[in-house]
Protein backbone atom coordinates (compact mmCIF):
# COMPACT_ATOMS: atom_id res chain seq x y z
CA UNK A 1 0.00 0.00 0.00
CA UNK A 2 1.01 3.49 -0.50
CA UNK A 3 2.69 5.71 2.31
CA UNK A 4 0.34 7.52 4.39
CA UNK A 5 0.67 9.85 7.39
CA UNK A 6 -1.81 8.62 9.87
CA UNK A 7 -1.41 4.71 8.73
CA UNK A 8 -2.63 1.84 11.18
CA UNK A 9 -0.36 -0.18 9.56
CA UNK A 10 1.25 -0.64 12.97
CA UNK A 11 -2.23 -0.28 14.99
CA UNK A 12 -3.85 -2.68 12.75
CA UNK A 13 -3.51 -5.79 14.82
CA UNK A 14 -4.95 -4.19 18.16
CA UNK A 15 -7.85 -2.73 16.01
CA UNK A 16 -8.61 -5.89 14.41
CA UNK A 17 -8.36 -7.32 18.18
CA UNK A 18 -10.90 -4.88 19.30
CA UNK A 19 -13.70 -5.71 16.44
CA UNK A 20 -13.02 -9.41 17.07
CA UNK A 21 -13.75 -8.80 21.42
CA UNK A 22 -17.03 -6.80 19.75
CA UNK A 23 -18.05 -10.22 18.04
CA UNK A 24 -19.91 -8.59 14.89
CA UNK A 25 -22.31 -10.62 13.00
CA UNK A 26 -21.32 -9.53 9.70
CA UNK A 27 -20.94 -5.68 8.63
CA UNK A 28 -18.29 -2.97 9.85
CA UNK A 29 -18.29 0.54 8.56
CA UNK A 30 -15.13 2.00 7.94
CA UNK A 31 -16.18 5.64 7.67
CA UNK A 32 -12.78 7.50 7.03
CA UNK A 33 -11.13 4.74 4.62
CA UNK A 34 -7.94 6.34 3.28
CA UNK A 35 -5.73 3.39 2.50
CA UNK A 36 -7.85 0.72 3.17
CA UNK A 37 -5.29 -0.56 5.23
CA UNK A 38 -8.25 -1.24 7.78
CA UNK A 39 -10.81 -2.15 5.63
CA UNK A 40 -8.37 -4.63 3.70
CA UNK A 41 -7.56 -6.40 7.45
CA UNK A 42 -11.65 -6.35 8.41
CA UNK A 43 -12.27 -7.95 5.02
CA UNK A 44 -9.72 -10.82 5.05
CA UNK A 45 -11.01 -11.77 8.67
CA UNK A 46 -14.33 -12.43 7.10
CA UNK A 47 -16.43 -9.16 7.58
CA UNK A 48 -17.96 -7.13 5.28
CA UNK A 49 -16.60 -3.97 4.51
CA UNK A 50 -18.95 -1.00 4.28
CA UNK A 51 -15.72 1.86 3.27
CA UNK A 52 -16.03 5.69 2.51
CA UNK A 53 -13.96 9.04 1.90
CA UNK A 54 -14.10 11.86 0.41
CA UNK A 55 -10.95 12.26 -1.63
CA UNK A 56 -11.21 9.85 -4.69
CA UNK A 57 -7.75 8.45 -5.18
CA UNK A 58 -9.09 6.84 -1.40
CA UNK A 59 -12.88 5.69 -2.69
CA UNK A 60 -10.43 4.16 -5.34
CA UNK A 61 -8.53 2.08 -2.90
CA UNK A 62 -11.33 1.06 -0.96
CA UNK A 63 -13.31 0.14 -4.37
CA UNK A 64 -9.80 -2.12 -5.19
CA UNK A 65 -9.29 -3.55 -1.71
CA UNK A 66 -12.69 -3.89 0.06
CA UNK A 67 -14.96 -4.34 -2.92
CA UNK A 68 -13.40 -6.43 -5.72
CA UNK A 69 -12.84 -9.71 -5.33
CA UNK A 70 -10.22 -11.32 -5.80
CA UNK A 71 -12.16 -14.20 -8.04
CA UNK A 72 -13.69 -11.70 -10.19
CA UNK A 73 -10.87 -9.22 -10.87
CA UNK A 74 -7.31 -11.30 -10.29
CA UNK A 75 -6.96 -12.52 -13.75
CA UNK A 76 -8.00 -9.92 -15.98
CA UNK A 77 -6.00 -7.47 -13.94
CA UNK A 78 -2.74 -9.49 -14.38
CA UNK A 79 -3.12 -9.34 -18.27
CA UNK A 80 -3.86 -5.65 -18.22
CA UNK A 81 -0.65 -5.27 -15.82
CA UNK A 82 1.79 -7.29 -18.00
CA UNK A 83 0.14 -5.40 -20.92
CA UNK A 84 0.87 -2.03 -19.59
CA UNK A 85 4.29 -2.88 -18.44
CA UNK A 86 5.67 -3.07 -21.85
CA UNK A 87 4.35 0.60 -23.26
CA UNK A 88 6.82 2.65 -23.56
CA UNK A 89 6.96 6.22 -22.08
CA UNK A 90 5.15 9.21 -23.70
CA UNK A 91 5.39 12.26 -21.46
CA UNK A 92 2.23 14.03 -21.26
CA UNK A 93 0.50 16.34 -18.46
CA UNK A 94 1.92 14.21 -15.48
CA UNK A 95 5.87 13.81 -16.66
CA UNK A 96 4.90 18.14 -16.83
CA UNK A 97 3.80 19.12 -13.59
CA UNK A 98 5.28 16.40 -11.42
CA UNK A 99 8.70 15.66 -13.17
CA UNK A 100 9.63 19.08 -14.92
CA UNK A 101 8.03 21.75 -12.96
CA UNK A 102 8.10 19.56 -9.63
CA UNK A 103 10.90 16.86 -8.86
CA UNK A 104 8.86 14.12 -7.13
CA UNK A 105 9.30 11.75 -9.77
CA UNK A 106 12.25 11.06 -12.69
CA UNK A 107 10.76 11.97 -16.04
CA UNK A 108 11.52 8.52 -17.49
CA UNK A 109 8.89 7.39 -14.94
CA UNK A 110 6.52 10.23 -15.25
CA UNK A 111 6.47 9.48 -19.18
CA UNK A 112 5.62 6.02 -17.96
CA UNK A 113 2.88 6.86 -15.66
CA UNK A 114 1.23 9.46 -18.74
CA UNK A 115 1.30 6.54 -21.07
CA UNK A 116 -0.46 4.28 -18.62
CA UNK A 117 -2.77 6.24 -17.42
CA UNK A 118 -4.01 7.25 -20.49
CA UNK A 119 -4.32 3.99 -22.36
CA UNK A 120 -6.09 2.81 -18.82
CA UNK A 121 -8.92 5.91 -19.50
CA UNK A 122 -9.11 4.64 -23.16
CA UNK A 123 -10.40 1.03 -22.52
CA UNK A 124 -13.52 0.51 -21.30
CA UNK A 125 -13.63 -1.40 -18.34
CA UNK A 126 -15.34 -2.90 -15.46
CA UNK A 127 -15.35 0.19 -12.49
CA UNK A 128 -14.06 -2.07 -9.64
CA UNK A 129 -11.84 -3.67 -12.28
CA UNK A 130 -10.26 -0.17 -13.34
CA UNK A 131 -9.86 0.59 -9.29
CA UNK A 132 -7.75 -2.29 -9.30
CA UNK A 133 -5.14 -1.03 -12.38
CA UNK A 134 -5.19 2.48 -10.18
CA UNK A 135 -3.92 1.33 -7.22
CA UNK A 136 -1.32 -0.55 -9.09
CA UNK A 137 -0.27 2.39 -10.89
CA UNK A 138 -0.50 4.90 -7.70
CA UNK A 139 1.49 1.99 -5.93
CA UNK A 140 4.19 1.82 -8.76
CA UNK A 141 4.48 5.56 -8.64
CA UNK A 142 4.90 5.18 -5.05
CA UNK A 143 7.62 2.83 -5.31
CA UNK A 144 9.86 5.14 -7.14
CA UNK A 145 9.13 8.66 -5.76
CA UNK A 146 11.41 11.43 -4.16
CA UNK A 147 9.06 12.31 -1.21
CA UNK A 148 9.33 11.57 3.23
CA UNK A 149 5.73 10.18 2.19
CA UNK A 150 3.57 13.69 1.60
CA UNK A 151 3.27 15.57 -1.23
CA UNK A 152 3.57 19.07 0.32
CA UNK A 153 7.00 18.94 -0.71
CA UNK A 154 9.92 16.85 -2.52
CA UNK A 155 13.09 16.15 -1.45
CA UNK A 156 16.21 18.30 -2.58
CA UNK A 157 18.20 15.40 -3.91
CA UNK A 158 16.87 12.63 -5.44
CA UNK A 159 15.62 9.36 -3.32
CA UNK A 160 17.64 6.03 -4.26
CA UNK A 161 14.44 4.60 -5.39
CA UNK A 162 13.18 7.14 -7.42
CA UNK A 163 16.02 6.68 -10.20
CA UNK A 164 14.58 3.09 -10.61
CA UNK A 165 12.32 1.79 -13.14
CA UNK A 166 8.06 1.89 -12.77
CA UNK A 167 6.65 -1.15 -12.53
CA UNK A 168 3.14 -2.38 -11.55
CA UNK A 169 1.76 -5.08 -9.73
CA UNK A 170 -1.13 -6.71 -9.11
CA UNK A 171 -2.38 -5.34 -5.57
CA UNK A 172 -3.35 -7.71 -2.49
CA UNK A 173 -6.52 -8.30 -3.87
CA UNK A 174 -8.69 -10.63 -1.44
CA UNK A 175 -11.42 -13.37 -1.81
CA UNK A 176 -15.10 -12.10 -0.88
CA UNK A 177 -15.50 -11.71 2.86
CA UNK A 178 -17.54 -14.37 4.33
CA UNK A 179 -20.19 -11.85 5.31
CA UNK A 180 -20.55 -10.68 1.92
CA UNK A 181 -19.47 -8.58 -0.53
CA UNK A 182 -18.01 -5.26 0.59
CA UNK A 183 -19.26 -1.50 -0.76
CA UNK A 184 -17.56 2.15 -1.45
CA UNK A 185 -18.97 5.34 -1.31
CA UNK A 186 -17.23 8.85 -1.85
CA UNK A 187 -19.39 10.97 0.66
CA UNK A 188 -18.75 13.66 3.07
CA UNK A 189 -18.76 11.52 6.49
CA UNK A 190 -21.91 13.10 7.88
CA UNK A 191 -23.76 11.94 4.95
CA UNK A 192 -21.88 8.13 5.09
CA UNK A 193 -23.28 7.81 8.51
CA UNK A 194 -26.77 7.96 7.45
CA UNK A 195 -26.69 6.17 4.31
CA UNK A 196 -25.28 2.63 5.70
CA UNK A 197 -26.12 0.76 9.01
CA UNK A 198 -23.31 -2.00 10.57
CA UNK A 199 -22.58 -3.77 13.71
CA UNK A 200 -19.68 -1.55 14.47
CA UNK A 201 -18.46 1.54 13.05
CA UNK A 202 -15.22 2.51 12.80
CA UNK A 203 -14.11 6.46 12.89
CA UNK A 204 -10.57 7.67 11.98
CA UNK A 205 -10.96 11.03 11.49
CA UNK A 206 -8.19 13.54 10.22
CA UNK A 207 -7.33 14.70 13.57
CA UNK A 208 -5.92 18.27 12.62
CA UNK A 209 -5.14 20.90 10.25
CA UNK A 210 -3.52 19.01 7.75
CA UNK A 211 -5.68 18.08 4.69
CA UNK A 212 -5.24 14.65 2.95
CA UNK A 213 -6.18 16.41 -0.15
CA UNK A 214 -3.17 18.28 -0.09
CA UNK A 215 -0.66 15.76 1.37
CA UNK A 216 -1.67 13.39 -1.53
CA UNK A 217 -2.49 15.80 -4.08
CA UNK A 218 -0.69 13.81 -6.78
CA UNK A 219 -2.91 10.61 -6.37
CA UNK A 220 -6.33 12.26 -6.29
CA UNK A 221 -5.26 13.81 -9.80
CA UNK A 222 -3.90 10.53 -11.06
CA UNK A 223 -7.25 8.87 -10.17
CA UNK A 224 -9.27 11.97 -11.54
CA UNK A 225 -7.10 12.23 -14.41
CA UNK A 226 -8.51 15.57 -15.02
CA UNK A 227 -5.72 17.52 -15.43
CA UNK A 228 -6.01 20.77 -12.92
CA UNK A 229 -4.49 23.78 -12.47
CA UNK A 230 -1.61 23.66 -10.17
CA UNK A 231 0.29 26.56 -7.68
CA UNK A 232 3.17 26.28 -5.66
CA UNK A 233 6.34 24.10 -5.90
CA UNK A 234 4.52 21.17 -4.85
CA UNK A 235 2.21 22.13 -8.15
CA UNK A 236 -1.17 20.96 -5.99
CA UNK A 237 -4.20 21.07 -7.39
CA UNK A 238 -6.48 24.52 -7.10
CA UNK A 239 -8.98 22.81 -5.03
CA UNK A 240 -6.61 22.00 -2.33
CA UNK A 241 -7.79 25.21 -1.72
CA UNK A 242 -10.84 25.03 -1.09
CA UNK A 243 -11.67 21.49 -0.73
CA UNK A 244 -11.49 19.67 2.90
CA UNK A 245 -12.85 18.29 6.10
CA UNK A 246 -14.66 20.41 8.82
CA UNK A 247 -12.16 18.29 11.10
CA UNK A 248 -9.56 20.06 9.85
CA UNK A 249 -10.86 23.49 11.69
CA UNK A 250 -10.41 23.48 15.24
CA UNK A 251 -13.43 25.56 15.63
CA UNK A 252 -15.67 22.77 13.54
CA UNK A 253 -13.94 19.74 14.76
CA UNK A 254 -16.01 19.05 17.63
CA UNK A 255 -19.32 19.28 16.27
CA UNK A 256 -18.70 17.24 13.53
CA UNK A 257 -17.46 14.37 15.61
CA UNK A 258 -20.58 15.26 17.67
CA UNK A 259 -22.88 15.04 14.70
CA UNK A 260 -21.13 11.51 13.60
CA UNK A 261 -21.12 9.71 16.74
CA UNK A 262 -24.69 10.79 17.37
CA UNK A 263 -25.90 9.88 13.93
CA UNK A 264 -23.85 6.78 13.54
CA UNK A 265 -25.93 3.63 12.83
CA UNK A 266 -24.25 0.90 14.71
CA UNK A 267 -24.35 -0.51 17.92
CA UNK A 268 -20.76 -0.24 18.77
CA UNK A 269 -18.18 2.56 18.04
CA UNK A 270 -14.51 2.35 17.84
CA UNK A 271 -12.39 5.50 16.91
CA UNK A 272 -9.36 5.82 16.62
CA UNK A 273 -7.45 9.56 17.62
CA UNK A 274 -4.02 10.36 19.11
CA UNK A 275 -2.68 12.93 21.36
CA UNK A 276 -1.53 15.51 18.29
CA UNK A 277 -5.35 16.07 17.30
CA UNK A 278 -7.89 19.13 17.98
CA UNK A 279 -9.78 16.77 19.80
CA UNK A 280 -8.85 15.62 23.42
CA UNK A 281 -8.97 12.41 25.24
CA UNK A 282 -11.76 14.17 27.73
CA UNK A 283 -13.58 15.36 24.61
CA UNK A 284 -13.75 12.40 23.20
CA UNK A 285 -14.89 10.83 26.36
CA UNK A 286 -17.53 12.94 27.23
CA UNK A 287 -18.89 12.82 23.24
CA UNK A 288 -18.71 8.38 23.33
CA UNK A 289 -20.39 8.35 26.41
CA UNK A 290 -24.23 9.20 25.10
CA UNK A 291 -23.24 6.03 23.37
CA UNK A 292 -22.79 3.62 26.11
CA UNK A 293 -19.51 2.55 28.41
CA UNK A 294 -16.45 3.64 27.05
CA UNK A 295 -12.82 1.76 26.88
CA UNK A 296 -9.98 2.99 25.95
CA UNK A 297 -6.62 1.39 24.76
CA UNK A 298 -3.15 3.24 24.23
CA UNK A 299 -1.07 2.67 21.73
CA UNK A 300 2.92 4.67 21.91
CA UNK A 301 4.21 5.16 18.11
CA UNK A 302 6.67 7.00 16.32
CA UNK A 303 5.68 10.36 14.33
CA UNK A 304 5.74 9.92 10.52
CA UNK A 305 9.18 10.33 8.96
CA UNK A 306 8.87 13.76 7.66
CA UNK A 307 8.03 15.03 11.37
CA UNK A 308 11.31 13.52 12.68
CA UNK A 309 14.10 15.75 10.40
CA UNK A 310 12.61 18.99 11.77
CA UNK A 311 10.76 22.27 10.08
CA UNK A 312 11.96 23.42 6.41
CA UNK A 313 11.35 26.24 4.48
CA UNK A 314 10.10 26.14 0.94
CA UNK A 315 13.88 26.79 0.04
CA UNK A 316 14.80 23.62 2.26
CA UNK A 317 16.65 25.24 4.95
CA UNK A 318 15.90 24.32 8.29
CA UNK A 319 14.32 26.63 10.54
CA UNK A 320 12.79 25.00 13.77
CA UNK A 321 13.51 21.99 15.73
CA UNK A 322 11.23 18.91 15.92
CA UNK A 323 9.28 18.90 19.50
CA UNK A 324 8.75 15.37 19.39
CA UNK A 325 9.05 12.18 18.21
CA UNK A 326 6.38 9.65 19.97
CA UNK A 327 2.80 9.91 19.75
CA UNK A 328 -0.14 7.98 21.63
CA UNK A 329 -2.71 6.69 19.46
CA UNK A 330 -6.02 6.18 21.67
CA UNK A 331 -8.46 3.36 20.39
CA UNK A 332 -11.93 4.35 22.19
CA UNK A 333 -14.48 1.83 22.04
CA UNK A 334 -18.53 2.75 22.64
CA UNK A 335 -21.04 -0.01 23.76
CA UNK A 336 -23.79 -0.27 25.75
CA UNK A 337 -23.45 -4.29 25.57
CA UNK A 338 -22.27 -5.30 28.91
CA UNK A 339 -20.57 -8.74 27.58
CA UNK A 340 -18.75 -6.90 24.38
CA UNK A 341 -17.41 -4.31 27.89
CA UNK A 342 -15.83 -7.36 29.72
CA UNK A 343 -14.30 -9.02 26.63
CA UNK A 344 -12.89 -5.39 26.03
CA UNK A 345 -11.95 -5.21 29.23
CA UNK A 346 -9.98 -8.53 29.84
CA UNK A 347 -7.71 -7.51 26.88
CA UNK A 348 -5.93 -4.84 28.97
CA UNK A 349 -3.40 -7.53 29.32
CA UNK A 350 -2.32 -7.66 25.65
CA UNK A 351 -3.19 -4.18 24.62
CA UNK A 352 -2.82 -1.13 27.60
CA UNK A 353 -6.49 -0.80 28.91
CA UNK A 354 -6.78 2.52 30.51
CA UNK A 355 -9.86 3.40 32.49
CA UNK A 356 -11.01 6.41 31.66
CA UNK A 357 -9.81 9.35 33.71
Amino acid sequence: MIKYIGSKRTLLPELLAVVAAIQPSGSVIDLFSGTSRVGHGLKGKGYRVLANDHNAYAEAIARCYVAADREDHARAASLLIREFNSLPGKAGYFTDVFCTRSRFFQPKNGARVDAIREELESKSLDPELKAVLLVSLMEAADRVDSTTGIQMAYLKQWAARAHKDIELRLPDLLPRAASGKGETSCLDAAEAVDAWSADVCYIDPPYNQHKYLGNYHIWESLTLWDKPEFYGIACKRVDCRERGSAFNFKAEARTAMETIIRNARAPHLVVSFNNEGYLSRADLEAMLACRGTVVIFAHDFKRYVGAQIGIHNLRGEKVGEVSHLRNTEYIYVASRDTSVIERLRAMGGRFGYELPE
